[in-house]
């Protein structure tokens, strides 16, 4: 196991979500690596910190005296008593259900005129969660034979998965994700110190659409169709070398097939 590798999974080892066989792996890699050892260190203070810490934040006691204060005091006809705190409560927040679901119908139109949009700020969306501690991936393999398996019976249609470790772009893992409220599987890769999400999702269509990038809140985004499925690959590397990742991906599926 070699030092990129290792660091992938140090922080599944400190909570526990590796199985035996790729803890030991990891922990036989530690013990001869003085660099590792020092980051699993570093891991280690950092989360017995964030543990420690209170971060729970009470409101002062006054703020609801506050809020009530500040609610408006509607003039009402003699002999007519004031409503409760709790009905103009209701009150506002039944207007805000309203706006809210007018907001919604809006929102709809809007999405159905800029659907491609709209998906692909969803993969950037997932990109973001998958880099929190934890989530990356489901399934941790290098070997693409350990990856697309997992994915079988989890998938109508199981993402292929290529390595292309030789081609500078290592196999991490994979993941179920969720793009346009539908099961998709994430097929997981590194380049450096870079995390390269490719999302494939089945399509109807088995005509092929050729690349396009897109550029998201600082993500670059590229995006294509090939064999009835559009793949959306997402990273903060340069857009020439995502350009390259998924050029040698399409190559590599086409020759396969």
């Amino acid at each position: 196991m070699t030092c990129d590798e290792a660091e992938i999974l140090l922080h599944a080892l400190i909570d526990g979500e590796l199985d035996a066989g790729h803890a030991r792996e990891v922990e036989s890699h530690i013990v001869s690596c003085r660099r590792c050892t020092a980051a699993l260190a570093d891991y280690r203070k950092m989360s017995e910190a964030v543990a420690g810490a209170n971060l729970r934040y009470a409101a002062p006691p006054g703020l609801r005296k506050r809020i009530e204060a500040s609610l408006p005091q509607p003039k009402l006809p003699e002999g007519r008593p004031a409503p409760s705190r709790r009905s103009v409560l209701r009150g506002f927040a039944m207007g805000s259900a309203v706006s809210a679901l007018a907001a919604t119908g809006l929102v709809a139109v809007v999405l159905r005129n800029d659907d491609e949009q709209r998906i692909e700020s969803e993969v950037v969306s997932a990109h973001l969660r998958s880099l929190q501690a934890g989530h990356l991936t489901d399934v941790i393999s290098t070997d693409q034979h350990t990856v697309k398996p997992w994915f079988n019976g989890k998938l109508d249609v199981s993402p292929p998965v290529i390595d292309l470790t030789a081609q500078g772009f290592t196999l991490v893992g994979g993941r179920l994700d969720y793009l346009d409220a539908r099961a998709i599987g994430a097929v997981v890769y590194r380049r450096r110190q870079h995390i390269i999400n490719l999302f494939v999702a089945q399509t109807a269509s088995t005509e092929r659409k050729a690349a396009s990038m897109e550029n998201l809140q600082g993500f670059n985004v590229r995006r294509w169709s090939q064999q009835g499925m559009n793949f959306w690959a997402v990273s903060d590397i340069g857009a020439d070398e995502l350009n390259e990742f998924g050029a040698k991906f399409e190559a590599a599926l086409g020759s396969s097939s």
